[in-house]
């Protein structure tokens, strides 16, 4: 076979598998409730927003983990190439990515305007090479405030936890926790409710959406959220299986990335009314509500630079430098 021909059958060999994932159906899968947690109603536009510019592909969204995978072990499935996307915390994948603490690191981003202004940021291209190194690929930025309920107290600074059973949803963010005198359980958000109820746990710490989502306000008295300083952000965007994201031709990608930043402004805008929804809806419940003061917060921070920040930097000399793009 001359040249011509050789090219000409390993470029059409190159579209052929390129556009493979076209021809099937892409799978979404989240832990949330459909039409009503704000990460599903994300992904509809990111779906649609697709779909406005190649109807060819096609997706289907599984809510309240309805395909069958746990919330955790989404990040396996996505590696081995089984499952195309998820709405994924990376919190939950530091058992096998420690660097993907640094998405909820005490005292970095306490605003939903600190965490856009990442986007496009050397950090944000830092944090897709090592997504991508480890089998997936980031699509969207979405991240949720949040905060403390509790069962028994009203939490303020580091010195109002001690005794009480919390879940953070982050090893480094445990770690400040524990020298504050909690004890600490790791689950996801989907597990908080029933651990509340059978007093496995006395608080939590999640985002403002999933506090409404999953009815937090029915088993705790007392949240500590909104305001000004925001000790608890964490990303939980969409993201695809490094696999299926290779399948994708260059105008798929357009098309993806285009969505993308769509529902990254859908998103944004959404959470800045989650907080004050999970206010109202605690408030309706008879729980106290109330921010944490800047001397409360400050508090925190520096606990924090002496536990979780030493112990995330620690961990590699990635973390490390991640620590530093994410404070720059």
């Amino acid at each position: 076979m001359n040249w011509p021909c050789k090219f000409f059958f390993a470029a059409a060999a190159a579209l052929v598998f390129a556009g493979t994932l076209s021809a099937q159906e892409i799978k979404i899968s989240h832990q949330w409730k459909a039409n009503t947690d704000a990460r599903d109603k994300a992904a509809r536009v990111f779906v649609d927003e697709v779909n406005k510019r190649d109807p060819g592909i096609k997706f289907r969204i599984y809510p309240s983990s309805s395909l069958g995978i746990k919330p955790n072990a989404q990040l396996d499935a996505m590696q081995a190439g089984t499952l195309e996307m998820a709405i994924f915390p990376l919190s939950y994948a530091v058992g096998k990515i420690p660097e993907f603490s640094i998405v909820i690191m005490p005292g970095t981003i306490n605003s939903l305007d600190r965490a856009m202004q990442l986007k496009g940021s050397k950090f944000q291209a830092k944090l897709q090479e090592i997504a991508e190194a480890n089998g997936i690929h980031i699509v969207t930025w979405w991240w949720t405030p949040g905060g403390f309920a509790t069962k028994d107290r009203q939490v303020g600074g580091p010195d109002t936890v001690k005794g009480l059973s919390l879940r953070a949803a982050d090893p480094t963010f445990e770690a400040m926790l524990k020298d504050a005198g909690a004890s600490v359980h790791n689950m996801p958000s989907s597990e908080i409710y029933p651990a509340l109820q059978s007093g496995v746990l006395s608080g939590a710490l999640t985002s403002a959406e999933s506090f409404v989502s999953f009815r937090l306000y029915e088993q705790t008295k007392f949240a500590t959220v909104g305001g000004d300083y925001i000790l608890w952000m964490l990303l939980q965007p969409l993201v695809m299986s490094k696999q299926a994201w290779d399948k994708l031709t260059p105008a798929q990608k357009k098309a993806f990335q285009e969505a993308a930043d769509i529902s990254d402004q859908y998103f944004t805008k959404d959470q800045l009314n989650a907080t004050r929804d999970m206010e109202a809806a605690f408030t309706k419940a008879g729980a106290q509500v109330r921010p944490l003061t800047k001397a409360e917060y400050d508090a925190w921070v520096a606990l924090a630079k002496k536990t979780a920040w030493v112990e995330y930097q620690a961990k590699s000399p990635v973390s490390k430098e991640l620590l530093e793009l994410i404070n720059q």
